[in-house]
């Protein structure tokens, strides 16, 4: 890989760039909060580097990036405003987003407070409304309870799921009781593991700091409270063309947030069959090609 630090306003960031300078320039916003770029680099940098040039980063704080001090101010907002200062430094007039998962919410609000920054946007299984997507886990953690004979975690996640909560309540009661699954809880994202990740890269003890650094990131972003205010009524406001992308087995985008991405001119769907949450290595080839066609099509 060829990661590098770069600072941002008065932050070290860790920025991949792969592909010459081709007119069509891709910024990557990868979930979590507090996952980075890594997974998708190794699936995706050299097929989609070859007809465009892509942009990586682990946001603000996030595993290779400088980690958030304590007494450091930071919030939702910061990373956009990052994206934005890195975009004017690599002189890039515009550029198109990929966000997956929480990058989607990422991408949809840059998209709405700079919009001339942005060309296209495509959503990989996005949340837009953090509450709609735990309902939507806690009912894919109950399913596969029930397959998996964990009948008392079964009826936990239905009582949830009937109660009344806040989004935050909602996501701490999920964590607490997807765990509950071990190493099952992967089978609440992935569906097809054919095609996994090759973390070797770091050793054991450089992926722990990375995750310490990703721990503060979303903790403070769950603090700030701001990732669990709906972004529902942006996808009415934003003119940029979108392309929606959805695995067929992943409970993140739920139906009625697909219904509000579809109020608006310039949309477009694509499901993958064989995928959960992460087509982007589930079916890796599949997305390159959805991905690349999309991206230097034209828009009406």
């Amino acid at each position: 890989m060829n990661g590098k630090l770069i600072e941002v306003r008065g932050k070290k960031l860790y920025v991949e760039i792969h592909g010459e300078n081709h007119n069509n320039a891709v910024l990557y916003l990868h979930g979590g909060p507090g996952e980075s770029c890594y997974d998708f680099s190794y699936h995706q940098a050299k097929k989609l580097s070859a007809s465009m040039k892509l942009i990586l980063i682990d946001q603000r704080g996030v595993c290779r990036s400088e980690l958030i001090q304590e007494n450091e101010s930071f919030g939702l907002d910061d990373i956009i405003h990052d994206c934005e200062a890195l975009r004017k430094q690599l002189g890039i007039k515009q550029w198109s987003l990929i966000g997956h998962s929480f990058g989607g919410f990422l991408a949809l609000k840059y998209a709405f407070l700079f919009p001339l920054s942005i060309e296209k946007i495509i959503f990989e299984g996005p949340t837009f409304d953090f509450k709609l997507t735990t309902l939507g886990l806690l009912k894919k953690t109950a399913k596969i309870a029930e397959n998996h004979g964990y009948f008392n975690l079964k009826s936990q996640c239905i009582s949830v799921l009937e109660s009344v909560m806040s989004a935050k309540e909602l996501e701490e009661v999920y964590q607490e009781l997807s765990s509950q699954l071990g190493e099952r809880r992967m089978e609440i994202y992935t569906f097809n593991f054919k095609n996994p990740t090759d973390y070797s890269l770091y050793s054991q003890e450089e992926w722990d700091q990375f995750d310490y650094n990703a721990e503060i990131h979303y903790n403070r972003l769950k603090d700030e409270g701001e990732i669990y205010k709906t972004l529902l009524p942006l996808l009415r406001k934003i003119e940029t063309p979108m392309l929606l992308l959805l695995g067929k087995h992943d409970p993140v985008t739920c139906e009625k947030q697909i219904q509000e991405f579809n109020n608006g001119k310039d949309r477009n769907i694509y499901v993958f069959e064989n995928s959960g949450h992460t087509p982007h290595y589930e079916e890796a080839n599949v997305f390159t090609n959805v991905v690349t066609d999309y991206i230097h099509s034209r828009v009406n």
